[in-house]
């Protein structure tokens, strides 16, 4: 059975989206790789559709490197709002529980937040995309179905009362940079229980993924604008180099003698020029006064095996 050509063009770099609410992390991707008429993409880490902010989208070659951004740190600004429970833990879902939260103030939410710092337990939601027996929990909590889910390690490196309302319905906006797999919503709900009154989350904006911030971020009403009366490739210039994601890696230089071989799949010896790294370590990979390579890690003996390559007809 002959493979099916894949419509567009090749496109290879990263595009940071500024995602809009009211849409999919998915729909920005799709609507992205439209303008562009790029054959390939894939998007680092979703955002709930009420939710804005920093969503790199990956092209090409880049998508081999998009886990590298999964795992990076997140930065998430948000607006928590007291007193109300919601089958979500934000404002989309159904009302669960009211109580008056004139009773807190800014103090208290302080106080409570500080037990959240560092190194924490989270269960996480039931209208989250991981899957039990291969089916999202999201789509089970449509059925009214709940199952017991494993509370999971995340970090919470930095947690921020940036202003607090008082009132039956009291507002906390924080700032919130913890580690890959932490849920803002979570973090709302048990905040809320702390405190005795509940809460959920009415809005909130991811700043930062990994080394992106809302300044790298691009609006997709300005991309669409931007295309009208042109060709994709005329965009071009707004996309980041592929190797960006792995920029804070330790960067290597082969001499071509070396590279080839890399290239091709077979560990190198380069010991000399990478001293400070050590057997397990990710390193990314340059030809000298060349290309970006792709990724390797650091063996035993010294040696570097690749791990994840840029094909060489589709350069960086």
């Amino acid at each position: 059975m002959a493979r099916r050509k894949q419509r567009g063009r090749p496109v290879n770099g990263i595009l940071v989206v500024n995602k809009p609410a009211g849409i999919t992390s998915n729909d920005a991707l799709q609507r992205a790789k439209y303008l562009f008429y790029a054959a390939k993409a894939g998007h680092t880490g979703s955002l709930d559709p009420m939710a804005t902010g920093v969503l790199p989208v990956c092209f090409g070659e880049a998508t081999k490197f998009t886990q590298f951004l999964l795992d990076a740190d997140k930065c998430y600004l948000s607006t928590f709002r007291f007193g109300t429970t919601t089958t979500t833990g934000d404002a989309e879902g159904e009302v669960v529980e009211q109580r008056s939260a004139a009773g807190i103030d800014a103090g208290q939410v302080e106080a409570a937040m500080a037990a959240f710092l560092g190194g924490i337990l989270q269960v996480p939601p039931m209208y989250s995309a991981l899957k039990k027996d291969g089916v999202p929990l999201y789509k089970l909590a449509r059925e009214g179905i709940e199952v017991e889910r494993e509370a999971r390690p995340v970090t919470i490196y930095h947690y921020r009362l940036l202003a607090f309302r008082p009132g039956d319905e009291a507002e906390a906006d924080v700032e919130v940079r913890c580690s890959k797999g932490t849920y803002v919503r979570t973090l709302a709900e048990d905040l809320g229980a702390a405190l005795g009154c509940g809460a959920h989350v009415s809005r909130l904006h991811r700043s930062e993924a990994g080394c992106f911030t809302d300044a790298d971020a691009i609006a997709l009403d300005q991309l669409t604008a931007l295309r009208e009366g042109c060709r994709g490739e005329d965009l071009d210039y707004l996309l980041k180099p592929v190797d960006t994601s792995v920029a804070h890696l330790m960067a290597v230089d082969l001499p071509e003698s070396m590279a080839w071989y890399f290239r091709r799949g077979q560990p190198v010896m380069a010991a000399k020029a990478y001293r400070e790294a050590r057997e397990g370590d990710i390193v990314r990979i340059f030809a000298t006064d060349g290309p970006f390579l792709g990724v390797g890690e650091v063996l035993e003996d010294g040696r570097l095996a690749p791990k994840r390559l840029v094909a060489e007809d589709n350069p960086s």
